[in-house]
């Protein structure tokens, strides 16, 4: 499994944020339908800092997500307006665990 730690903080004028948030719920929709997704969540901190943990089957399969022409367009409009400062990290897991209540 591939894991994209995807840490930001978003422009703060209400209308970027507005449009940011139609692209958001766009790309989440889009992810979701792809081949080898597995998972995304997002978490915003109290200073700012949103991340966003999405997961794949595959490294093959996070590229072709990487690379989806809305997704393409989503990452421009990215770096030229909905954030003040992005940082991406892809990650193999090594080893994964859990432990789940049974209810």
């Amino acid at each position: 499994m591939i894991a994209t730690i995807f840490r930001s903080r978003l422009n703060p004028d209400p209308s970027t944020q507005e449009e940011y948030a139609r692209w958001a719920a766009r790309m989440n929709e889009l992810a979701q339908g792809m081949p080898g997704f597995v998972s995304v969540k997002t978490f915003g901190a109290d200073d700012g800092e949103r991340v966003t943990i999405a997961e794949f089957e595959s490294a093959e399969t996070l590229r072709a997500w990487s690379m989806h022409p809305e997704h393409i367009e989503a990452k421009k409009k990215g770096r030229t307006g909905f954030y003040l400062d992005y940082r991406v990290q892809v990650c193999e897991v090594l080893r994964d665990s859990a432990f789940l209540l049974k209810p």
